[in-house]
């Protein structure tokens, strides 16, 4: 529900268009709805809090009044917006931030409800400005410890806790294919669920030459291909009619 997210066919206007969208994506085998009111492509802007929780607390009451069996996620950094849409409607949080709200994580413990912890090395408005690691995936994993330990000794279950390692967030393509060919290297237990985010990131306009994020779907394909046996168990996409074929195909062959 933003007007500046980095690939123009994800972006929708309007409550009724909303629904739409989020039926059709279900219908294609979406098992969650992911709605975020705030940008984070590599030098977005940021927004207030109010105009965020404007733009997505009416489409998660619109989404779960249409789609009753559906997950919802609000992809939010913010406690305030997270609280208003689980009270809305939604069943998670996505939080880019990994708990950079000092709230967030009194939420988690008392709502019980999952939530994603993303690593990102700086802040949107600034994280592709030369991050540099030592060890990209020692660094990320033991980020995602911390963050994640902040949860766990608070009573919040690890099957609970899903973690991301954040690829085009604070990293060089070169750190990208690291954490990815990595794959659960990264998940500080096994109890917990690893997610990759890469559907049409610039990570392929370096590896293909794929200027615009509409020629970056068989890039996209091809990662998600690799998945299950990385480890995978969540896959975020902007294409779900595609990547279910690809599934369905994968697991229909063996």
């Amino acid at each position: 529900m933003t007007p500046d997210s980095f690939h123009a066919d994800s972006r929708v206007e309007g409550i009724e268009n909303a629904v739409e969208k989020a039926t059709s994506m279900f219908e294609e085998g979406a098992e969650w709805i992911d709605i975020g009111g705030e940008s984070t492509r590599p030098g977005a802007v940021e927004v207030s809090q109010e105009e965020e929780a404007r733009r997505v607390i009416p489409i998660i009451e619109a989404v779960r009044d249409e789609l009753p069996e559906a997950g919802i996620s609000i992809d939010s950094r913010r406690e305030y917006v997270a609280r208003m849409a689980l009270d809305a409607g939604a069943d998670m949080v996505n939080d880019v931030s990994s708990l950079g709200d000092s709230r967030m994580a009194d939420l988690i413990v008392e709502a019980e409800c999952p939530i994603c912890l993303m690593h990102m090395k700086g802040l949107p408005s600034n994280m592709q400005e030369n991050p540099t690691y030592g060890d990209v995936l020692e660094e990320v994993r033991n980020g995602l410890i911390s963050t994640s330990r902040r949860l766990i000794e608070r009573g919040v279950e690890p099957s609970n806790v899903i973690v991301d390692p954040g690829i085009g967030f604070g990293k060089l393509l070169e750190h990208n294919i690291s954490l990815l060919s990595s794959g659960r290297s990264v998940v500080p237990s096994d109890e917990m669920s690893l997610m990759w985010g890469v559907s049409r990131k610039s990570m392929f306009k370096q590896m293909l030459g794929r200027d615009l994020s509409e020629d970056r779907l068989a890039g996209t394909l091809g990662v998600a291909a690799m998945a299950k046996d990385k480890g995978v168990d969540i896959i975020r996409v902007h294409d779900v009619r595609e990547h279910s074929d690809l599934f369905s195909v994968m697991d229909g062959i063996g």
